[in-house]
């Protein structure tokens, strides 16, 4: 478990260092941050119940004021938004955001829940 901690803290420093090209990098990079932090202290076997609770919660709720994109791609029928980098229409942007939204709230999630069995 301590490798997949470490492989995630690392996944997450990079995905930080390549949001500093996004047109709003700081809020991005910020939050991939303190998911890696997260996953860094997991690594150690350190669970700070309000730092995991208050990184999720932050998280759940960004994730939720996102949602309205992701229904509007659902929508549209779910058009490709992996055809190129660069977002083209706000659906792509922001169905993207959801997504990354999503995988950081359930990593968070697993925290938690490792937090407890542990």
């Amino acid at each position: 478990m301590k490798i997949l901690l470490l492989l995630l803290t690392f996944v997450f420093l990079v995905f930080a260092y390549l949001q500093l090209n996004d047109p709003d990098p700081i809020h991005w990079t910020l939050g991939y941050l303190a998911i890696a932090v997260s996953c860094g202290l997991a690594a150690f076997g350190r669970y700070p119940k309000w730092w995991l609770w208050g990184v999720t919660l932050t998280f759940g709720i960004w994730m939720l004021l996102a949602a309205p994109g992701i229904l509007h791609w659902a929508q549209q029928g779910f058009p490709d938004i992996t055809g190129e980098m660069k977002a083209s229409t706000p659906v792509i942007e922001d169905s993207r955001e959801f997504l990354g939204l999503l995988i950081t709230f359930a990593v968070m999630v697993f925290l938690i829940i490792r937090s407890r069995i542990r």
